[in-house]
């Protein structure tokens, strides 16, 4: 039976991965370069020590990674200090579901602490979950497992106790590499053929995850 609930946040929680493409490309134009949207996804939830060099073969080694990166963040803060954060269709309806059967509930996420805390807040979402690992808190990122294997832990759960929910292949890898129950919800892009194989379930949306654990409950 399912004791607990681990979410990426980024395309999963908030509807911020299309700012993440639209700012990558924005940032990565006004150094000079010409950054693809599949370059974006490749790189979606990836640690910064695998995204750098990534980035650096798609746009040559010379490539100023880190200035554009933090160049992308000024734009989208910008942005969501104007616009405010779309909430992910049916997120409180799983978490409040969630709270209801007493699962325990985590984010990991490859954002850092302080912008993780600053969204979670944002969208009243903060209050739902006893632990919240950022990329800044493990020593490798997405897609190892590392980040959903401390979640469980400061859940006191174990990995195959937790189902992990996520938008992106990289998070898909690290949550099943660790042992969880890995549900994709999509966003930019759908499961290939090397995912199909590393999912417990995909859903539309979180509302309809729902399912997932009144299965499990036998229910």
């Amino acid at each position: 039976m399912l004791k607990g609930a681990i979410f990426d946040m980024d395309g999963l929680m908030i509807d911020t991965e299309k700012l993440y493409l639209k700012f990558w490309i924005q940032s990565a134009k006004d150094f000079g370069y010409d950054m693809k949207p599949e370059h974006v996804y490749a790189i979606r939830s990836m640690a910064r020590k695998y995204s750098i060099p990534t980035l650096k073969g798609f746009l040559g080694e010379d490539c100023p990674t880190e200035e554009i990166r933090a160049h992308r963040t000024e734009l989208m803060a910008e942005y969501i200090n104007e616009h405010g954060l779309e909430v992910k269709k049916g997120l409180f309806e799983l978490l409040y579901y969630l709270k209801g059967r007493e699962i325990k509930m985590a984010v990991a996420t490859a954002t850092p602490r302080s912008r993780t805390t600053e969204y979670l807040e944002k969208i009243g979402a903060a209050k739902f979950f006893s632990a919240v690992i950022c990329g800044d808190m493990v020593e490798t990122g997405k897609p190892a497992p590392d980040i959903y294997l401390t979640a469980a832990r400061e859940l006191g759960l174990h990995p195959e106790e937790c189902a992990a929910f996520e938008d992106s292949p990289n998070g898909i890898k690290a949550a099943h590499a660790a042992g969880c129950h890995a549900i994709m919800i999509p966003d930019m892009t759908q499961p290939d053929d090397e995912i199909k194989p590393l999912l417990s379930a995909v859903y539309e949306n979180l509302g309809l995850a729902v399912d997932y654990f009144e299965r499990s409950f036998g229910e």
